[in-house]
């Protein structure tokens, strides 16, 4: 039977036939109705009857919710802090745009981006060494010979360890002004130190020109930063050590020691030339005092003989004979008084009377003594004057315990 017959199968087709209940392929506008009704509910719309027109304010109302929610999201998502010793560089669409200090701030997301540097944080470097590395001493940590082995003015070689501190001082220029800042700072540090090693001499930078070295070198670097303007301030360059190359370290000790025994010769010759120059000059200074008043004191005493010459002289014209006797007798005087022994002959007896005339001489009674010698001497004769000159030595003798 023909399948489109009459009061034939109604249920059939060609390919043999499908029920009636059964489901086509789903509708399009259907699928597109239901989703509009489930975006209605959501955002508050709910399903409304009557037709299209209501279906389609629904629609637009949860479109307008999700575009100000995404708006929302997309303004906050832009909000950032800059915190303390920090500075916030702006990118607009990958081109520097500003620096924003420490504090909030907002950039619209997509068309800005920033990236924050740390400027107050200090940084090290080091050059010749590398810190907490093995082979090395506990200060310097191992040695980087490439980097420290440097030529001086006077053709030596010397060993120097390099540690610089450095901070960014702008923002802008560390992120976009140099390609690797560190790489840069630690080539021209390098260079600025062999520099300034090369101008000085082995022992100038060995003993008292360290400090004249790193601040050369400091004000050399930070020169070519600015000129380079890497965005880098340097704040301390330390000579950490600086020693001939070990090869060579015993003889230059030895060398060491012997200026050492130089200065100390030296020291110890200035010393002695303190002390015996002084003392001579405070010798010389005192004879020619001496000197001057030896002349001053002759000159004294001439002028005092000549002025008692003269007196003499008018006394002698006076009266010669008094004066010549006078005379005589005053030098027998002063001849006798510096002997220690006296014989006194008296006249008219044989024997000879020792006198201790020193020993009286030094005592008290001496004068009195002397002036009875005298008397006799002048040519008394009278030998109650014998026996009174007597009479007293003999006292005197027994005074003093002469036996």
């Amino acid at each position: 039977m023909a399948w489109n017959e009459p009061g034939g199968s109604g249920n059939k087709d060609p390919w043999g036939g499908r029920k009636n209940n059964e489901q086509g392929p789903p509708d399009l506008d259907e699928v597109v109705k239901k989703l509009q009704d489930k975006f209605g509910s959501l955002f508050g719309g709910g399903k409304r009857g009557g037709g299209s027109s209501g279906s389609g304010r629904a629609g637009s109302v949860g479109f307008g919710l999700i575009a100000i929610i995404a708006i929302t999201v997309w303004a906050v998502s832009g909000v950032y802090i800059v915190e303390e010793g920090t500075r916030g560089v702006v990118l607009q669409f990958g081109k520097y745009n500003k620096t924003t200090q420490p504090g909030p701030h907002w950039y619209p997301r997509g068309i800005q981006t920033v990236e924050t540097v740390d400027i107050a944080n200090i940084r090290g470097i080091s050059i010749g060494f590398r810190a907490g590395g093995g082979g090395g001493n506990r200060q310097t940590g191992s040695s980087v010979g490439r980097e420290s082995l440097m030529l001086t003015q006077d053709e030596n070689i010397v060993d120097v360890k390099l540690a610089v501190q450095y901070k960014v001082k702008s923002a802008s220029d560390y992120l976009f002004n140099v390609k690797e800042p560190e790489t840069t700072l630690r080539q021209v540090i390098e260079s600025a130190i062999r520099e300034t090693i090369g101008k000085s001499d082995m022992d100038y930078i060995l003993k008292e020109g360290r400090a004249d070295v790193t601040e050369q070198t400091r004000k050399q670097v930070q020169a070519i930063l600015d000129r380079y303007k890497t965005g880098l301030q340097v704040t301390t360059v330390n000579l950490q050590d600086a020693q001939p190359p070990e090869q060579v370290q015993d003889a230059f000790a030895d060398a060491v020691k012997a200026q050492g025994d130089q200065a100390r010769v030296i020291n110890e010759a200035e010393a002695y030339s303190n002390d015996i120059i002084p003392r001579a000059r405070g010798k010389a200074a005192r004879q020619l005092a001496e000197a001057s008043a030896y002349k001053e004191q002759v000159i004294a005493e001439a002028t005092g003989e000549a002025s008692r010459f003269t007196q003499v002289l008018k006394e002698y014209k006076k009266a010669p004979e008094v004066t010549r006797k006078r005379l005589y007798l005053e030098s027998v005087e002063s001849v006798l008084s510096n002997s220690s022994k006296v014989l006194v002959d008296t006249k008219g007896s044989g024997n000879l009377l020792y006198l201790p005339l020193d020993k009286m001489m030094s005592g008290g009674s001496s004068s009195g003594d002397a002036s009875s010698v005298r008397r006799i001497l002048q040519g008394g004769d009278s030998s109650t004057v014998r026996q009174n000159v007597e009479q007293r030595l003999r006292d005197n003798v027994r005074g003093r315990g002469v036996r």
